[in-house]
């Protein structure tokens, strides 16, 4: 690991402020210390941002409101998450590990960096490390490249687990810079790779994450998260989605089913927004569950044999 300055701010505008060329942002530090110690990243200035005011779990009449800073056990296991998006609850706890839960903050999971093991390895060439250097996991040994999204550019998969979640549930993030606050929609936030895939979403230079929003919505709590995936702990996704229904008496509309896993970016999948709003019998909603399944099990198959 290469030799850096650290910072420790008191404030956000002091923080943004601060934040210099080739500078990072530091808080649970779960996926930027690999990273370092790997010279992927190699940042001259650390800003610690952990003793910033972006913590907090509030759920209103206008939805639900989660620091950036509070930590993804902690969102987990929060009763109101767990009862009203269990959704969120439940893609957080399939992701990683209890000890990273702890430390991993909600901001820092919508930031982390792909999985590729190619970007990992800075003997070999990477768009994403260094534009313009070519993309081998294109046409060399790749296990699960990215089958939406792609470009000539780049096969690297999404690997976060909250945000499929988040698209899913029309959440937007708060970002705080210097001068500037604005409020943007997740789904918007993430770019796909194009030319440039090292740009992977709209963060500015300086800016960060300091809030996420949630709306309030009913149907929420009739939501799920699977993923498919080698083993059933700390294993990243082969293929995942996240999934609520709107019910009213005998009617109701499928919501949004993001994918991700083999995705780009969040990739929402073919049937993604509400369909038509339709009368509806037990029956249907077993046939409904058994032909998720299977399309699940067919998406697993492709990834492995990919």
């Amino acid at each position: 690991m290469r030799t850096f300055t650290y910072k420790v701010p008191s404030s956000i505008r002091e923080a943004t402020s601060d934040f210099g060329q080739n500078s990072e942002f530091a808080a649970g530090g779960t996926t930027l210390i690999d990273l370092m110690k790997l010279e992927v990243m190699t940042p001259s200035q650390l800003v610690d941002i952990n003793r910033l005011p972006m913590r907090g779990i509030e759920l209103a009449s206008d939805g639900l409101r989660i620091g950036a800073l509070e930590k993804m056990s902690d969102v987990a296991e929060h009763p109101e998450v767990a009862a009203n998006y269990p959704v969120i609850s439940q893609a957080l706890l399939k992701s990683a590990s209890p000890q990273l839960r702890n430390m991993a903050s909600m901001g820092g999971n919508l930031l982390q960096r792909t999985r590729c093991g190619y970007f990992r390895d800075v003997s070999t060439p990477c768009n994403k490390r260094q534009p313009g250097s070519g993309c081998p996991a294109i046409d060399g040994w790749n296990r699960a490249p990215a089958l939406l999204g792609t470009s000539s550019a780049c096969v690297a998969t999404h690997p976060s687990d909250l945000a499929v979640a988040l698209v899913a549930l029309d959440a937007s993030i708060l970002l705080q810079s210097e001068n500037n606050n604005r409020l943007m929609k997740l789904d918007d936030f993430y770019q796909v790779p194009g030319e440039t895939p090292d740009k992977e979403n709209q963060l500015r230079p300086g800016e960060l994450i300091t809030e996420i929003r949630v709306p309030r919505l009913l149907w929420a709590r009739r939501s799920a998260y699977l993923k498919i995936r080698d083993r059933e702990s700390y294993e990243f996704a082969l293929a995942s989605v996240a999934v609520a229904l709107d019910v009213d008496a005998n009617m109701f509309e499928m919501l949004e089913s993001p994918l991700e896993g083999w995705a780009q970016t969040v990739e929402s999948s073919e049937s993604a927004g509400r369909t038509n709003r339709q009368a509806v019998e037990p029956t249907d909603f077993r046939s409904c569950c058994e032909a998720r399944g299977q399309r699940c099990q067919a998406i697993k198959t492709q990834c492995i044999q990919s």
